[in-house]
């Protein structure tokens, strides 16, 4: 029997992203491998991932700067689930990375936090002190971030998108914090597939840039900002017109589904351990800190 299988299925070509350029069409793809798997992480119910993974980051957030013996627990903790849902630790870890360079912006804790100085730097004829307190603080913040955000990516991983609005609106969240979110993901990947479709025609219209004249900085500048409000001038009146359509049928804000299934014994039993551990090791921390 001859197969069906998309020839670009992210899955066959083992990635996660790709994007696929045909003769006449530009397709964009962003299926994650790791989403529909059998693990236990992957069979909690949606509603728990995303309630267990507030409760991680507000737990990671209530431990105290500097007791490191906590924050070492709850990077453990997800070293085990992602080794449990079968997900490769440096994918984690290279998604993880996007936290960096905004948690960088707490640097200005190492000079400005009051205690022990560890070193002294001259700027423009004055002595900036590095206190030790303002160091372990800055390192905590970075810490707390990044797992944080390690926690949001193994939930990501392991959960689709569709389960995760599902859970958002199970949830009661706000109705239209819910519809954003759920449109944003939708077309997200239109827009990226109408810039695709943008540079494909720029680049048929200068085949050898670096040999003219304008292929100079200048002229690229030039050209970017007219991709960039042209794909703004036509994401904006695609909305209009997604709008019109939505309200022609109906739409009065709220965007109508099944409702949830109930949750499994299993699944409140996890949850009941899962933040009862949570607050063990939040504890400890105080207590680390009270020695």
């Amino acid at each position: 029997m001859t197969s069906t299988k998309c020839p670009w299925d992210s899955a066959h070509l083992g990635i996660s992203v790709k994007a696929f350029k045909g003769p006449s069409v530009t397709h964009f793809h962003a299926l994650d491998q790791y989403q529909e798997g059998n693990s236990l992480v992957h069979r909690l119910d949606p509603r728990v991932k995303l309630v267990l993974t507030l409760a991680f980051v507000v737990a990671v957030t209530a431990v105290p700067h500097g007791v490191w013996v906590s924050l070492l627990l709850f990077l453990g903790t997800i070293a085990v689930i992602a080794a449990l849902a079968r997900v490769p630790p440096i994918l984690i870890f290279r998604r993880s990375m996007i936290a960096i360079p905004f948690a960088l912006a707490a640097i200005t804790l190492v000079f400005t936090v009051d205690g022990t100085p560890l070193a002294t730097l001259s700027v423009a004829s004055r002595n900036v002190s590095i206190t030790h307190q303002g160091t372990v603080a800055f390192a905590s913040i970075l810490t707390k971030s990044w797992l944080a955000v390690l926690a949001a990516t193994v939930l990501a991983t392991t959960t689709s998108f569709p389960d995760l609005v599902a859970a958002m609106r199970a949830l009661r969240l706000p109705k239209v914090m819910v519809a954003i979110v759920s449109f944003m993901y939708r077309y997200i990947f239109i827009i990226a597939d109408e810039a695709l479709r943008l540079q494909r025609a720029r680049e048929a219209r200068s085949a050898s840039p670096r040999s003219t004249a304008g292929g100079s900085l200048l002229w690229r500048t030039k050209i970017l900002g007219g991709m960039i409000g042209s794909l703004f001038l036509r994401s904006y009146e695609r909305s209009e017109r997604i709008y019109s359509a939505m309200l022609s049928r109906g739409f009065d804000g709220t965007i109508r589904t099944m409702g949830a299934e109930k949750l499994r014994l299993s699944d409140l039993m996890i949850s009941v351990t899962f933040i009862a551990y949570l607050l063990a090791v939040v504890a400890l921390g105080t207590i680390y800190m009270e020695i």
